[in-house]
């Protein structure tokens, strides 16, 4: 059975949504059967870096709110992420484009390594503070799950893996993706957000019994979700 995910590295909810997900598959006596795919989104495409510029005032500006708001917003954030037993440290997280991000991830599934890789670029954005839109660092993180430095560092010099992050993009307007993570089992049932750990795994046992049944309609399951126009909520 398939599971695709639609995230984007600089979305709060994507990293703890991947592992509570995680925590789900571990239940299920038919975990080995699963086949997980991640798939490319972008909340905000025309990002640039701008050094010195936080976090926390990226998220003031983009959503008109005070940066005293926007802090406390993240730290609530941070203290979901603590529940799950991840550690977010957004005061020195680098706010930057993730396009390249979902390029080396791309290449890296090539290799039977898509999940290392979003594994390795949630936790450099999230917990180590680099910059994900650094060519240099995303080499470094490729050696680091196995890839070779030099194929990733030439993959980023090209434009390759580029038609196939816009692919995933187009894709998900066309399914009625509004924001992430998104979760779409075996093309008939989704679920939307950051769901608890026992609803991933009640919808995942639904599914998994109507494997070989004809494909219908989505049935979505709302929660927590970070969407295109700057909320996260």
């Amino acid at each position: 059975m398939k599971i695709e995910i639609w995230s984007d590295v600089m979305c709060p909810f994507c990293y703890i949504g991947k592992r509570r997900f995680e925590n789900a598959l571990q239940e299920l006596p038919f975990k080995n059967e699963i086949e997980v795919e991640w798939k490319s989104f972008q909340l905000d495409p025309s990002l640039k870096h701008e050094p010195g510029k936080n976090i926390n005032q990226y998220l003031a500006e983009r959503k008109g709110m005070s940066v005293q708001k926007a802090k406390e917003l993240n730290q609530q954030v941070t203290s979901m992420a603590a529940t799950e037993g991840l550690q977010y440290d957004l005061d020195k997280a680098v706010v930057a484009n993730s396009f390249d991000a979902h390029r080396f991830s791309h290449l890296a599934a090539k290799y039977g390594k898509g999940d290392a890789a979003e594994e390795s670029l949630f936790r450099a954005y999230f917990t180590e503070g680099k910059n994900i839109a650094d060519r240099d660092t995303l080499v470094e993180l490729g050696k680091n799950i196995g890839l070779d430095g030099d194929e990733v560092k030439r993959t980023l010099e090209s434009d390759a893996y580029a038609q196939e992050v816009q692919q995933d993009i187009a894709e998900a307007e066309a399914i009625g993706v509004r924001g992430v993570p998104f979760f779409v089992i075996d093309r008939k049932y989704a679920v939307s957000g950051a769901q608890a750990a026992d609803t991933f795994k009640q919808v995942f046992e639904r599914a998994y019994s109507e494997w070989k049944k004809e494909k219908g309609q989505f049935t979505t399951i709302q929660g927590e979700v970070c969407s295109t126009d700057g909320d996260c909520k």
